[in-house]
């Protein structure tokens, strides 16, 4: 399933573009301004960011440019001026694409689709392995080591560990890592991030009571720790 934020402040437009996206698989949340588009990229892990360039309060290329500086969700940059100049300077800010308005629905969906490919390996070459200090995880065996040895995890345990890896040193909720972890039903309800995040330092940790490397930030999440902190 993909999430996309849609920021923009035309209801009747965020309305018809919505339905459009949702009547083809999509999930829409919707913000009408750049402040709602920040508060809610922190609340979930979104696939694509529809950004509108002219927004009241923050304007576009200021929400792209926070937007880039935590995270690498890919953002489409959507907006009536269509000039060169700012095409480019929305490139320049971190959108990874730019579509003017007026636009066709089907190539809005058809370039989400083509963001979400890309940003999650399907467009390029296999996952490379992933290295954090002394852990190694190979996306394509399912395998982690710690310190050369091999660690047994379950499959949802190795996504999990992925997704953390992924982002070392920065902290994830736990509705962010929900988001961004996709296990079956049973795994994501019946079990609590919490307990697979207890799991986990059973199998990393020298002693699981004080980990150093998967650490818990009280009220915020988790992280686990670049190579330089452990």
């Amino acid at each position: 399933m993909v999430h996309v934020l849609l920021v923009e402040d035309d209801e009747r437009l965020a309305r018809l573009t919505s339905r459009y996206l949702q009547e083809h698989g999509v999930v829409v949340t919707v913000a009408a301004s750049g402040t709602d588009a920040l508060v809610e990229a922190s609340r979930h892990a979104f696939d694509v960011v529809l950004l509108d360039l002219m927004l009241p309060g923050r304007d576009g290329l200021e929400v792209c440019r926070e937007l880039r500086g935590r995270t690498d969700v890919p953002i489409i940059m959507v907006t009536a001026r269509g000039e060169e100049a700012d095409r480019v300077l929305g490139l320049e800010t971190g959108a990874d694409d730019y579509l003017p308005k007026p636009y066709s629905s089907r190539e809005l969906l058809a370039r989400i689709r083509a963001q979400v490919r890309r940003a999650r390996g399907k467009a390029g070459p296999t996952s490379q392995p992933v290295h954090v200090g002394r852990l190694m995880l190979d996306p394509r065996s399912l395998r982690a080591t710690l310190d050369g040895k091999v660690l047994n995890l379950t499959t949802y345990e190795f996504g999990l560990l992925r997704v953390l890896a992924e982002r070392a040193g920065r902290v994830l909720s736990r509705e962010q890592l929900l988001d961004l972890v996709k296990g079956s039903a049973d795994e994501v309800f019946d079990r609590s991030v919490d307990v697979h995040i207890f799991r986990l330092r059973q199998k990393l940790e020298p002693d699981p009571r004080n980990p150093t490397l998967l650490k818990t930030v009280r009220g915020a999440g988790y992280m686990l720790a670049t190579g330089d902190e452990t």
